[in-house]
């Protein structure tokens, strides 16, 4: 249970607006990944999804960095996956609003052990030397882009983002490179990635499937409902597009290879997208990021694998256990080292009040402890 749960209704209702107010330039640029790969699926089933005009998104792009030049800094440019995407745009609008210390119902410095008189992101940025503005923004805009795993690690590689967030391992999203060395992996959280179908058919008795069951799926070799002891009805097989780390996450996890061929129906850009497809349908069954299980419509059902059966919300073989075959972590990778700018943020992200507060809200599993030490580890010096 996260802190939020014992606050009055009325103080979640006004975290809700702030955050929403704080978070306005971010949600603006939610999809300016310049590539056009934030539609969703074009419904082909060939994993391609339609290029979009970038033209306004450019140019929103290009007026954040001017705002925030006129500051002295450059803004922190992130983007990626969309399974990542819930994790890293609640945190920038936390850090857009950057709500000062005596706002203890946003920034509970206190709670957290945490002594301080500064504004949220004037605190995390201070530790690397960031000066407070004195106009009340945060010392650096933090700008996140919404697309793919496969778009992050090559825009993080080729110097457009300074934060590539991917659901996938670099390796497995970018399998031809030489070296993986200057890529630098920064593990924020833990997904376990659901299996799910229509409401429809979680009502006429389907509730597991074994692991041999869904290969075949996703192999075509199962094509009815009747065959897994549902109804005698065609199965509708949607999965994320091939450039996703949803996708190349679950195909190494159930198959052993990042590049195994499967066969569906229907491929989406985004996770938001598939579990609306899901949820339209009514003989579908998807693998999901665990974020967007709230979807109306869609309902998770048990995997037997290897004589265990995991279950959503099981005490002791549920998705978050290390056991579970479809877990993956979710990554920021930063290029060529870990600059003071890119470590303010994930230090904030790694803090028991960024797990708290970013990654249980939204249905991911916080890091423990050991964990988190060792990818503190892997940042720089504070001042």
């Amino acid at each position: 249970m996260t802190r939020d749960s014992t606050r009055p209704v009325d103080g979640v209702s006004r975290r809700k607006f702030v955050v929403a107010a704080g978070g306005v330039g971010t949600a603006a640029l939610a999809g300016c990944s310049g590539d056009g790969s934030s539609n969703g699926g074009n419904g082909n089933g060939n994993g391609e999804t339609q290029s979009t005009s970038t033209e306004s998104q450019n140019t929103a792009m290009e007026n954040e960095r001017n705002s925030s030049a006129s500051q002295g800094v450059s803004p922190l440019q992130s983007g990626g996956s969309s399974t990542v995407y819930p994790v890293a745009n609640t945190a920038a609008s936390y850090w857009q609003a950057n709500r000062p210390a005596d706002d203890t119902e946003y920034w509970p410095h206190g709670e957290y052990g945490i002594d301080t008189e500064k504004a949220l992101a004037d605190y995390w940025a201070g530790l690397y030397g960031f000066e407070a503005n004195e106009d009340g923004t945060p010392p650096f805009r933090y700008v996140v882009g919404l697309s793919h795993s496969g778009t992050g690690v090559r825009k993080v590689r080729d110097g457009i983002y300074d934060i590539g967030n991917s659901s996938g391992n670099v390796e497995d999203e970018l399998p031809d490179r030489d070296s993986y060395e200057k890529f630098i992996d920064h593990v924020v959280a833990v997904d376990g990635q659901p299996l799910v179908v229509s409401s429809e058919i979680k009502a006429a008795g389907v509730e597991k499937i074994t692991g041999q069951q869904l290969k075949d799926i996703y192999k075509g070799r199962i094509t009815n409902w009747s065959e897994v002891g549902g109804p005698d009805k065609d199965m509708r097989v949607l999965a994320r597009v091939k450039d996703s780390g949803t996708r190349t996450a679950f195909v190494s996890n159930t198959f052993g290879n990042p590049k195994e061929n499967t066969e569906v129906d229907n491929r989406y850009g985004q996770n938001q997208r598939l579990a609306s497809a899901v949820a339209d349908a009514d003989n579908a069954i998807s693998y999901l990021a665990l974020a967007f299980l709230d979807t109306d419509g869609v309902e998770p059902i048990a995997l037997e694998w290897e004589g265990t059966t995991y279950k959503y919300q099981d005490s002791e073989n549920g998705l978050d256990s290390k056991a579970y075959p479809l877990s993956r972590d979710l990554h920021m990778y930063t290029w060529d080292g870990t600059s003071k700018k890119e470590a303010a943020v994930i230090n904030m992200m790694l803090s028991d009040f960024g797990q708290d507060t970013f990654v249980a809200p939204n249905n991911y599993f916080r890091l423990g402890e050991r964990r988190r030490e060792e990818q503190r580890a892997k940042l720089p010096d504070q001042v």
